[in-house]
């Protein structure tokens, strides 16, 4: 893989680290700014909210910029975001620097997705696409739990600082390393080709038009609407860890930590063994994870009182979850390879449509039985995963709904 996905992954550390930072937080932002933990918890609604409207909208803007100019300018609006929201003494102002932040963010995300496509062979999508998302699983293995330590100790200010500063290296390392015209270079590329071979057999790149046409493409809607819902199952359990595990397990606030290294360890088992089998066999993936999801989360639910379990359970379910997404989010960028600047987009949003709507639902559902709606409500969005593919497979001959195609 080349040094640059690395790169990549560097920054996606970093903005993976506060997406999911708030789990550990939540509580300390609450008590700080005067607001219910239901209302705080809406934070990562707020930022999934801008990553499902600045993915695409993002994608149209910056279709004929050079890749490395956007990627950096997205860490640097994502890192002054982050100085406000730790200087800010109001939940409205957070609330909006989250959005800001989540619109660098999504930027990002869908250029560099588009981007990694670029690096690899067209056969090797979803090793490339683990090598990124490794930035993610690594936020929560040592990202999330530091940030939450760091909070603890210092307040939840000093997590926000912490992330503006890991964004410094991040954007050196993309201004030194990521190639200046991806896309551009290659349409130079073409266009020399068809000096030789004649412009009739050298593929044009695709307008905008063409392009988001591929949203009416079965398989495309099909693979985004499954990663929405199992990304929406892991928000709505993940955000609320920390009142899970200090209240209905009742360990003390540094089990937190434990917990989300824990979640992240699995995560990154989940994202990296997927990763070698979502070029070639993503439907063993699916077949093996997407049913044991479900049950996982009711594990959860069912033994979350029991400090000995809960550990090994979130160490399942971040396997589970990450498999199963990542392996889906590989079949969107599959789906959309004939939307080479949109593709990268479509995928960001379906992980934060879910993004957005399980941490809303799982605050609707605090109230639940014994502190776990939340619990619950994942089991609810991944429990439908399969009636959901089954019922999409009997309104269109199969072949337009298969996600086991590699092209």
């Amino acid at each position: 893989m080349p040094l640059a996905l690395y790169l990549l992954a560097l920054a996606v550390f970093a903005m993976g680290t506060s997406e999911f930072m708030l789990a550990g937080l939540v509580p300390d932002i609450a008590h700080s700014l005067d607001v219910s933990i239901g209302t705080a918890g809406l934070l990562t609604s707020a930022f999934a909210v801008g990553m499902v409207v600045g993915a695409p909208a993002m994608a149209v803007l910056a279709r004929r910029w050079p890749a490395r100019a956007t990627l950096l300018g997205c860490v640097v609006v994502f890192a002054l975001c982050h100085v406000g929201a730790a200087i800010t003494p109001t939940f409205v102002v957070l609330f909006a620097t989250r959005v800001v932040a989540a619109l660098a963010d999504a930027g990002f995300l869908a250029v560099a997705l588009s981007t990694t496509t670029q690096l690899v062979a067209a056969d090797r999508k979803g090793r490339a696409l683990a090598v990124l998302l490794s930035g993610t699983t690594l936020a929560t293995i040592a990202g999330v739990p530091a940030g939450a330590l760091l909070g603890s100790t210092f307040g939840w200010r000093a997590t926000f600082w912490a992330i503006a500063l890991l964004c410094v290296p991040a954007a050196v390392g993309i201004a030194k390393g990521i190639p200046g015209r991806t896309g551009q270079a290659r349409q130079a590329a073409r266009a020399t080709h068809s000096a030789v071979r004649g412009p009739r057999e050298v593929n044009a790149s695709p307008s905008l038009r063409s392009e988001l046409a591929q949203l009416r493409t079965p398989r495309l809607l099909l693979a985004m609407l499954l990663g929405a819902l199992t990304n929406g199952g892991t928000f709505a359990a993940f955000t609320y860890l920390a009142p899970i595990v200090t209240g209905v397990a009742g360990l003390g606030d540094g089990w937190v930590s434990v917990a989300l290294v824990l979640f992240g360890l699995g995560s990154f088992v989940g994202v990296t063994v997927a990763g070698r089998l979502s070029d070639r066999h993503p439907g063993l993936t699916l077949l093996v994870g997407t049913p044991l999801l479900p049950v996982g989360w009711i594990g959860v639910a069912l033994f979350a009182a029991h400090p000995v379990a809960l550990p090994g359970l979130l160490f399942v379910q971040g396997a589970l979850s990450f498999a199963v997404g990542s392996t889906l989010i590989t079949r969107v960028l599959y789906a959309a390879s004939d939307a080479p600047t949109m593709g990268g987009s479509y995928a960001t949003a379906a992980l934060n449509i879910g993004a957005a709507a399980g941490p809303a639902m799982g605050a609707a559902a605090l109230s639940g039985p014994g502190g776990l709606g939340p619990v619950w409500v994942a089991a609810a969005l991944t429990g439908s995963i399969p009636a959901v593919a089954l019922i999409a497979r009997g309104m269109a001959p199969k072949s337009d709904f298969s996600l086991n195609s590699r092209n």
